[in-house]
């Protein structure tokens, strides 16, 4: 019973963020006729608007919305690039946000090419580890020398995800201090809509935070196995 509680409590906390997140973008994903034109269309004004004329805009693959600054370009998902809902524009105006962040060249923009592939190779090593700990169990049969890649490897994993985290202030100044002031500044969004765009917003950028908590559940299979040590 202690073991089936921890892994429902886990659950709770690493999927419920991302559930929220998706709950947030389904709420205001419903296009609305005040608003006059799709994600797309105010990605690609917003993007002419400031001068950046390097970046284009391209639909991409549902719930992958982001901006990919090799290309460059911004991408947004099938509903976002077409769709006239305040998630639509929300999600838009954040993905410029990067945009603004990459063409000016700022300091913030910086972490997720420093450290995204950082997080990775972290988790790639973790799970390595963990994948050898059967092999040392069977060649050692010491419990105590078995535990090691197994500990050893979760550790490195979670700290792949935890580093995840250090990106979240360029994610936050992409919606806060570029998108929000822009939707309300260029009147984009009534007075009426600034709160649901903050939610959307806020959700925007939490979802590096989301997922690198959702990835935590790919330890739930070596936990049993962990507490028997």
């Amino acid at each position: 019973m202690p073991l089936v509680f921890i892994i429902l409590l886990i659950g709770a906390l690493v999927l419920g963020p991302q559930l929220w997140i998706r709950w947030v973008f389904f709420r205001y994903g419903g296009d609305k006729p005040d608003i006059p034109g799709t994600g797309g269309e105010l990605a690609t004004h917003l993007l002419k608007r400031f001068g950046i004329n390097d970046v284009v805009v391209e639909k991409t693959e549902p719930n992958r919305d982001h901006f990919d600054s090799s290309t460059p370009a911004v991408r947004l998902s099938p509903n976002n690039f077409d769709g006239k809902s305040l998630t639509a524009i929300a999600v838009a105006a954040h993905e410029v946000g990067h945009a603004l962040q990459w063409h000016k060249k700022e300091t913030v923009f910086k972490l997720r090419s420093k450290y995204i592939p950082l997080a990775m190779k972290l988790q790639r090593i973790g799970f390595l580890l963990l994948s050898l700990a059967p092999f040392t169990i069977i060649l050692t049969r010491i419990p105590i020398v078995a535990a090691i890649p197994l500990v050893g490897g979760l550790l490195v994993a979670l700290c792949g995800a935890a580093t995840y985290l250090i990106i979240l202030p360029e994610e936050w100044d992409a919606s806060f201090n570029k998108a929000m002031p822009i939707l309300i500044e260029g009147e984009y969004i009534t007075a009426d809509q600034q709160a649901a765009a903050k939610r959307i917003l806020r959700a925007a950028a939490l979802t590096y935070v989301a997922a690198a908590l959702a990835s935590i559940l790919q330890f739930w299979r070596w936990l049993p196995f962990l507490l028997r040590r």
